[in-house]
């Protein structure tokens, strides 16, 4: 008897000292997730992540999912009870609630089942993309399980792009983004950037912590943003717990935090599920940033350094149109290692391969705003700019309209340093030809009473170290000209070809009149007076009015007409 009340007192001794070591401050254990099965929704709304098909999310990178680990066999998946389920979350070694109940095992399932091919690829992206979320969330203080927010939020697709805009790995709004610094114009969209889009992320996340003190409310607010969240509490008599106001928050992110908790499982636990890691090749690179302070196409980097243009786009996914804007401000290119040192080396080279045919707009069109310019013809006289203390290529660049390539090529410049007072051509300004005076008008019907005349082609042999730029710059005409006239489909030409570079009308050299044809006598015969007339009247017009149209007509062009008119009649 003495025994059994002695055990007893015990029994209770250690259950009471038990009670008081945990309500001690400081010595609060882990809240355990909930098991009680208190959250019902038969309307779930999947993340758009989870709906997305693996094929667009595998076009991005090459991941073969047919390779995995030597040591991972792949298999069905395994259904635990949820006791095993709870276990393991309440196993993690984590900051956060981690709560189980219906929806998170839905969600389990989810990935375990039907998503296991997209968690293989997403198991591959880790690789590259986890250690980058975990350095910005460890800089900034914050709970390291929060980078699989993006498995979430873009099934790290860098490029995923949501139904209502958001952007990203983290998916960011257009305001929001801009909103923490996030460059976003035509050209680049630093949403889609790796690096800055997971420190602004970062900071974010700490922004909503500050106001709420509650990582799920954080990942509702992060979803659905902190208005929403704030009606939900208020609608709930002010409870700021995540599950009690779960039926009050919108139906898309009632699934986040949830997903969330599923992701942190399979993200830790594949294995038991039989899942197996992708393979990717490309992703186990060592890579280097480099600053860009020149406008240069990826494809100009692809073809000097012998890198696919693919693995350009998919380590700089920010750069939308695949041209990096550096001559507009400095920007980070991302590139394996072992090509750091020849694209320093060969920067040069970079910039100036085929850039006529990435670079056409033009600079300056002030010559045709003043109307003293044709689209067809005229000379080049060089804009001028001296040097002052504080210019650099690329602030004189912007000034001008220009590129720093373009300085650099006009100037003869092999790099980036200029001299206080050094004159710079800064432009090229397109000057109208010498006007035909009314005397030389009268000088040409006389050697010409006719008026017949013709066009003739005038023609370049290309020499060594020309470009296409360079020819049509030194005869006042455009890069697409030259192509247009010479049928080329690239900038590419070769040594000795012949190039038509203008066009000129010329009088036409009249033949002895029994050396034509009676055929040729029969077919002008007809013509002539009516070309000859009407180039007299024009004549006459424009020697009244002391100006030349910009455009004369040929004979071959006014023949074609009559010969219409005729037709048609």
């Amino acid at each position: 008897m003495q025994k059994t009340i002695l055990l007893i007192l015990v029994t209770l001794w250690t259950g009471l000292g038990l009670i008081a070591q945990n309500s001690l401050p400081g010595n609060s254990p882990q809240t355990s997730p909930v098991s009680a099965d208190t959250i019902q929704d038969n309307a779930i709304i999947y993340p758009e992540s989870m709906t997305e098909k693996l094929s667009d999310l595998l076009r991005n990178w090459q991941l073969d999912l047919s390779n995995a680990e030597i040591d991972c066999k792949r298999g069905q998946n395994v259904v635990f009870h949820d006791s095993v389920y709870i276990k393991r979350l309440y196993n993690l070694p984590s900051e956060m609630e981690l709560s189980f109940n219906s929806v998170v095992k839905n969600y389990i399932e989810m990935y375990a089942v039907r998503k296991r091919d997209q968690v293989s690829y997403m198991l591959a992206l880790g690789d590259y993309y986890f250690p980058m979320f975990e350095q910005a969330l460890d800089r900034h203080g914050l709970p390291l399980e929060l980078k699989y927010l993006p498995v979430i939020e873009s099934a790290l697709n860098p490029v995923a792009v949501s139904r209502v805009g958001a952007t990203g790995l983290w998916q960011f709004m257009l305001r929001t983004g801009k909103g923490y610094g996030l460059e976003v114009n035509s050209l680049v969209d630093e949403r889609r950037d790796p690096y800055k889009s997971t420190d602004a992320a970062v900071r974010y996340l700490k922004d909503l912590y500050a106001i709420y003190g509650d990582w799920n409310l954080v990942i509702a607010a992060y979803n659905c943003g902190p208005g929403n969240v704030n009606k939900a509490i208020a609608r709930s008599g002010g409870k700021r717990d995540y599950w009690e106001i779960y039926y009050r928050l919108p139906r898309e992110t009632r699934g986040y935090v949830p997903a969330f908790i599923a992701a942190n499982y399979i993200m830790h636990y594949y294995a038991d599920h039989n899942i197996c890691p992708a393979h990717s090749s490309s992703l186990t690179v060592a890579l280097d940033t480099v600053q860009v302070n020149e406008r240069i196409h990826l494809e100009q980097i692809a073809g000097v350094l012998d890198i696919s243009l693919g693995e350009l786009q998919r380590l700089n996914p920010q750069f939308k149109k695949n041209i990096i804007p550096g001559d507009f401000k400095a920007h980070a290119l991302v590139l394996p290692t072992e090509k750091m040192y020849a694209f320093i080396d060969k920067n040069d080279t970079i910039i100036n391969y085929d850039k006529e045919r990435y670079f056409t707009h033009r600079a300056n069109t002030d010559g045709f705003l003043d109307g003293s310019v044709s689209s067809v013809s005229g000379n080049t006289t060089n804009v001028y700019y001296r040097v002052k203390k504080g210019d650099n290529l690329s602030t004189i660049a912007r000034r001008n309209g220009t590129t720093v390539a373009l300085l650099k090529s006009w100037n003869g410049l092999s790099s980036n340093r200029l001299n206080i007072g050094k004159q710079l051509i800064v432009g090229k300004k397109v000057v109208a030809p010498q006007a035909t005076t009314e005397k030389q008008l009268v000088q040409a019907v006389t050697d010409n009473p006719d008026g017949k005349t013709q066009t003739v082609n005038q023609y370049y042999r290309v020499r060594k170290g020309d470009t296409l730029g360079d020819i049509a710059r030194k005869n006042g005409i455009q890069v697409a000209q030259l192509q247009s006239w010479n049928g080329l489909n690239s900038s590419r030409i070769g040594i000795g070809d012949q190039l038509i570079i203008g066009k000129k009308v010329v009088p036409i050299v009249q033949e002895p009149e029994s050396e034509k044809e009676d055929y040729n006598r029969t077919e002008i015969s007809g013509g002539s007076n009516i070309i000859s007339s009407y180039l007299k009247d024009q004549i006459e017009k424009k020697v009244g009015e002391n100006k030349l149209p910009d455009e004369p007509e040929t004979v071959s062009g006014i023949e074609e007409e009559i010969s219409v008119e005729l037709e048609d009649k």
